[in-house]
C-alpha cells in the first residue's frame, strides 16, 4: 500500500467533516476502526468509504448502536464479506438498517430479504426490544464516557450493562478504566479482576490490572499480570514499559532491561521513549560495572 493509500485521522476528518470524537466513538462501536501497522495508526481508501456510510446513516436518523447491531448480524450472514461498509450498499429509511449485495436487499437483524424502497414500504421492521439490552446500555456509556462531565453516568450505564450480561468484557475493561481514571483504584482493579474470571487470556485486563497494582505496591503481583500482559500480547508496547518499570523497583534489572529494550524496538516515536533508552542505558552500565 503506498502512502497515499494511507489517511491519518487528521486527513479523514478534514475529507469527510468528521471529529475526533466521533471516529473514537465509532471505532470503540466497532463500525469502523483504524488500521495499524508497525505502531502507526491509518484508514485506507475502503475505510473512508465505510466512514463516510456511518455518517450518513446515522445523519438520516439510524443510532449508531442499531447500525452497529446491523452491521455485527451482516457480518456473520454474509461471512464472505469483510467489510460490509464497503463492499455493499447500506441503505436506510430513517429507522431501519437494510444492505443491498447483488441487487438484493437484506434486513440483517431478521435475515429476511425485502423489496426495495421504490416498489413497496419496508415491511419488515427492526425488532422491537421491551427494554434496552446489554449493547444498548454499552452504546450509552459511550455515549456518556466521550463527555468528561458524565463520567458517572458512563459507570452507572456500564453496571446496568453488566446487570443484564456479567460477562461482557468490555464493559468491565471500560468500567474499571473509568474508576481508574476517578482515583477509585480499588474498584479499578475489582473490574479488571471480573473481566480476567471471564477471559483470562486477556491481555488488556492483564496490563490494566497490572498497572493498578503497581501504584498501590503491590509490586510482585503487577509483574505477575504483567508478565502475562506481555507473554499474550508481545508487541504490547506499554505492558513491557510498565512491567520494565515494576522490574526496576524490584531490582531485576536484566529483566527491566529486555523490557526497556522491547519498548523502545516497539514504540521508537512515543514521547516517553527518551525516558526508556535513560533508563536502558542506565541499566547496561550498571551491568557492565557489575562484570
Amino acid at each position: 500500500m503506498s502512502a497515499k493509500d494511507r489517511f491519518s485521522s487528521e486527513d479523514v476528518q478534514r475529507v469527510l467533516g468528521l471529529t475526533g470524537k466521533q471516529l473514537e466513538y465509532w471505532d470503540r462501536l466497532r463500525l469502523v476502526s483504524p488500521r495499524k501497522e508497525l505502531g502507526d495508526r491509518y484508514y485506507d481508501f475502503r475505510d473512508l468509504i465505510g466512514l463516510r456510510t456511518v455518517k450518513q446513516l446515522i445523519e438520516e436518523g439510524v443510532p449508531a448502536n442499531r447500525l452497529r447491531r446491523a452491521l455485527a448480524a451482516l457480518r456473520e450472514k454474509l461471512a464472505h464479506v469483510h467489510v460490509p461498509l464497503s463492499e455493499l450498499r447500506v441503505l436506510s429509511d430513517g429507522g431501519d438498517v437494510v444492505v443491498e449485495s447483488e441487487g438484493a436487499r437484506l434486513e440483517p437483524l431478521s435475515g429476511q430479504f425485502v423489496l426495495n424502497f421504490e416498489t413497496r414500504e419496508l415491511g419488515e421492521k427492526v425488532r422491537v426490544m421491551t427494554g434496552p439490552n446489554a449493547d444498548d446500555w454499552l452504546a450509552t456509556a459511550l455515549e456518556y464516557e466521550a463527555e468528561e462531565s458524565s463520567r458517572a453516568e458512563a459507570i452507572e450505564a456500564y453496571d446496568h450493562a453488566l446487570s443484564l450480561d456479567p460477562q461482557k468484557v468490555d464493559a468491565l475493561l471500560n468500567c474499571g478504566t473509568l474508576c481508574y481514571e476517578e482515583g477509585n483504584l480499588k474498584k479499578a482493579a475489582e473490574y479488571f479482576m471480573r473481566a480476567l474470571q471471564v477471559d483470562p487470556e486477556n491481555a488488556l485486563a492483564h496490563f490494566n490490572l497490572g498497572s493498578v497494582l503497581e501504584e498501590v505496591g503491590r509490586l510482585e503481583a503487577a509483574r505477575l499480570h504483567l508478565r502475562n500482559a506481555v507473554r499474550l500480547d508481545p508487541g504490547y508496547p506499554d505492558a513491557h514499559y510498565n512491567l520494565a518499570f515494576v522490574c526496576e523497583k524490584l531490582g531485576a534489572q536484566n529483566e527491566a532491561q529486555r523490557h526497556w529494550q522491547a519498548y523502545v524496538t516497539l514504540d521508537p516515536a512515543s514521547p516517553w521513549c527518551g525516558y526508556a533508552r535513560q533508563r536502558l542505558a542506565s541499566s547496561r552500565m550498571k551491568s557492565a560495572g557489575t562484570t
